[in-house]
């Protein structure tokens, strides 16, 4: 701490340490500069960059296609996919194409979205409910948020 002084005076110091003057904070009232050597402090920088970036979590979104007459079985079998996708923390894009005369049957396709919502909904909740973009019905579904009063009373009943 060498206290309030001129911007000469501090470029001196530095000079006589054989160091640099670094501007840490210019929107201070008096702006803080440092006098430290600036290739080991932006050594320092890009570290701690690093480890915020280690510690981020990237969520994708994965895509399941459905078709306006798909069987139960199948329903099941994508739903199962997604809740893997969902388990892992990313979000699925559930998209139903209709493709001719498949546009009659959108109750159809409505219908099959509901029902793949339910089977997803014990670790899902809808982003985006059921909607058209084009000749598609689109919904969005993300991993539902972990509660913090529930993880104690299941590693009590262990």
């Amino acid at each position: 701490m060498l206290g309030i002084m001129s911007r000469n005076d501090a470029l001196a110091k530095a000079d006589e340490k054989n160091l640099d003057l670094v501007e840490i904070s210019p929107n201070a009232k008096p702006p803080v500069a440092k006098i430290l050597d600036y290739g080991k402090y932006r050594y320092e920088l890009q570290k701690r960059e690093k480890e915020a970036k280690k510690k981020q979590k990237t969520v994708q979104v994965k895509e399941i296609r459905l078709s306006t007459f798909i069987e139960e079985h199948d329903i099941l079998v994508k739903a199962n996919t997604a809740t893997k996708f969902l388990k892992e923390g990313d979000k699925v894009k559930v998209s139903l194409r209709f493709r001719g005369r498949e546009r009659d049957y959108v109750n159809k396709g409505r219908d099959v979205m509901r029902k793949f919502a339910e089977v997803c909904s014990e670790v899902s909740v809808m982003d985006k409910k059921p909607a058209f973009e084009g000749r598609s019905l689109t919904m969005f579904l993300s991993p539902k948020p972990v509660d913090k009063q529930k993880k104690p009373k299941d590693n009590e009943e262990k």
